[in-house]
């Protein structure tokens, strides 16, 4: 597979951009990437990008065969040519983005990057607060709170299943219906994730009806689960 070369104003992006304007506009990239060393989310850690081979991130277990086989190396222009147009320039790669069209916003972006992923950065957490999305990026989402220690009404006690409907009791004692296909189960093995036994429930979706139940690793699930009418 051929590198696509972009010519453009990559090579110096990183060093004529905004850094304060590109900290603004990572706020679209935080509900997906982390910049802390090895913390992984829907995409892969930003930490110590610059140099990088693209697909190399030892603790990310789900890069595309796409991203993987090209040799790509981090640095300004292929940056600059993956926020332009990854689909273009890796066909076939899982990321849903479809580019930022903006050269200035580009270089803003590569600017703070540039600043915040290199090696001993201080992490940026206010970076990863929500706002509306750019270029085709979505908003929203942010760091995801820690599920060690939680308020009673999000520890999960017990679930039941019956017919097309899950009861999830709480330890407050209280107990909220769901319709099957309102409630999530997900895991979250991370350092944020729940205690093992002590699931968490958080609200997802649109709606007040809507939740996920986060257990620390899949064994758990259906353990919890009674079938129960």
């Amino acid at each position: 597979m051929v590198l696509i070369a972009f010519a453009s104003l990559s090579s110096v992006l990183a060093e004529s951009g905004d850094a304060p304007r590109g900290r603004q506009n990572f706020r679209a990239c935080a509900p997906c990437h982390s910049l802390d060393p090895d913390r992984n989310m829907t995409g892969p850690s930003l930490a110590n990008l610059w140099g990088r081979k693209a697909g190399g991130l030892s603790s990310f277990e789900r890069y595309s065969d796409a991203l993987r086989l090209p040799g790509i190396i981090w640095d300004d222009r292929a940056l600059d040519g993956w926020l332009t147009d990854p689909q273009r320039m890796v066909p076939d790669n899982e990321m849903p983005f479809e580019g930022i069209k903006d050269a200035r916003v580009r270089a803003d972006l590569l600017a703070f990057l540039k600043e915040a992923t290199r090696p001993g950065a201080a992490p940026e957490r206010t970076a990863q607060a929500p706002m509306g999305g750019i270029g085709g990026m979505m908003g929203g989402g942010g760091r995801d709170p820690s599920l060690k220690s939680l308020e009673p009404n999000k520890q999960v006690k017990a679930i039941t299943y019956c017919r097309d409907t899950y009861r999830v009791t709480t330890a407050d004692e209280k107990t909220r219906a769901f319709w099957e296909r309102n409630l999530r189960f997900m895991t979250d093995s991370s350092q944020d994730g729940p205690e093992k036994g002590t699931p968490a429930i958080m609200p997802a979706g649109m709606m007040g009806d809507r939740a996920a139940v986060i257990f620390a690793a899949p064994d758990e699930i259906n353990k919890m689960i009674e079938a129960r009418c």
